[in-house]
């Protein structure tokens, strides 16, 4: 069982680290400054509250996924 996990465990870790880059690259991408003047155009009033509440990263989140854009992501933004 100690070997099992001793042979696993380096590409799994790999594995992880590889899905991890994928979900971060579009938290790191700032916002152009086309895209949020798009945002603030043409946001609805939630996303706009979130905007106050939580952030612009938050409410471009909130925004890319309502119109299906290049921003897919699982997880909204912690910051």
């Amino acid at each position: 069982m100690v070997a099992l996990s001793v042979i696993l465990f380096p590409p799994l870790l790999i594995a992880f680290l590889l899905v991890m880059e994928r979900v971060e690259e579009p938290l790191r991408r700032p916002a152009s400054q086309r895209e949020v003047s798009e945002f603030l155009n043409t946001a609805t009033a939630g996303e706009v509250d979130t905007l106050a509440s939580s952030g612009i990263r938050r409410a471009l989140f909130r925004w890319r996924r309502r119109r299906g854009g290049r921003g897919k992501t699982t997880n909204p933004p912690i910051v």
